[in-house]
């Protein structure tokens, strides 16, 4: 198998090429903070930027993709749909302002961000109008079980590409992992690290001191060993370099075993499971 480097891609079931690591920007502040975690990211050999019509920075978002010099198929970049926006012809104009604000002629990959019920098929069909008119070149879905994804799965026409969640050794979804690599899903964890609540656990620190890393990048390489795409957030450029430096080292079988064990259905963010 080869390595994982910063630029290594996953193909997506439509064979768009998808980084497997990248920025998210949920809680960045808009304005400055954002564009400048997006330029240092970029700088320091992101290529995935991870944004949200919730988050209030795609625009920031935009000016730093402008201003970083990169060609346009050299990024990927993710936005979402919001709850108040979901509805066919609602999801086409929230799309097309968000697609206004980072300033792109085509998103890369547009992701219903909450399985918002009884609305999310009829969203799902405008994303698949998108996606036929070339708008964005693949979609998906975020915070959706598996059960919503069956559900999901029997009106679709286009299989979601991706099926991005909260993912950590403390919530190891490993049945809604296996689900989605059965429909060729693939997943992406949001909250890697937990937002820092975890860093604490003994097996999690004495894992990073064995490597010389940090518990955070324990934790994002944790993801990446697992074949999930990870999207770590961080507005200081310290932190952004450090968490890009976990392709040197790779966890031993035994040591993912160990964090797979610590999982205890612990959430940092929301929890979609009540949604009908």
């Amino acid at each position: 198998m080869e390595a994982k480097k910063i630029d290594s891609t996953v193909s997506l079931n439509n064979g768009v090429r998808m980084p497997i690591f990248g920025l998210g920007v949920y809680r960045s502040p808009p304005g400055a903070p954002t564009k400048q975690a997006v330029l240092d990211a970029l700088e320091l050999g992101y290529r995935l930027v991870d944004t949200a019509a919730a988050y209030g920075n795609e625009a920031d978002v935009g000016e730093a993709i402008a201003e970083s010099g990169l060609r346009r198929e050299e990024l990927f970049v993710t936005t979402k749909l919001w709850n108040d926006d979901h509805g066919h012809d609602q999801a086409l104009r929230a799309f097309e302002r968000s697609r206004k604000k980072l300033k792109l002629d085509y998103v890369d990959l547009y992701l219903i961000h909450w399985p918002v019920e009884g609305l999310r098929e009829e969203s799902w069909r405008a994303l698949e109008d998108l996606l036929e008119d070339e708008q964005v070149r693949a979609i998906g879905v975020s915070n959706f079980t598996v059960r919503h994804l069956e559900r999901l799965l029997e009106r679709a026409n286009v299989v979601p590409a991706i099926n991005q969640v909260e993912f950590h050794p403390f919530l190891y979804q490993r049945e809604l992992l296996e689900f989605c690599r059965s429909q060729e899903i693939q997943l992406e964890a949001y909250s890697p690290l937990t937002k820092g609540m975890r860093f604490d656990e003994p097996k999690l620190r004495a894992i990073a001191e064995a490597h010389g890393k940090s518990p955070a990048q324990i934790l994002i390489r944790w993801c990446l060993d697992h074949d999930v795409v990870v999207i770590p957030k961080s507005v200081h450029r310290r932190r952004i370099e450090e968490n890009s430096q976990v392709f040197d080292f790779a966890l031993t079988p035994a040591e993912l075993g160990a964090l797979d064990a610590l999982s205890e259905n612990w959430r940092c963010s929301w929890n979609p499971t009540a949604v009908p």
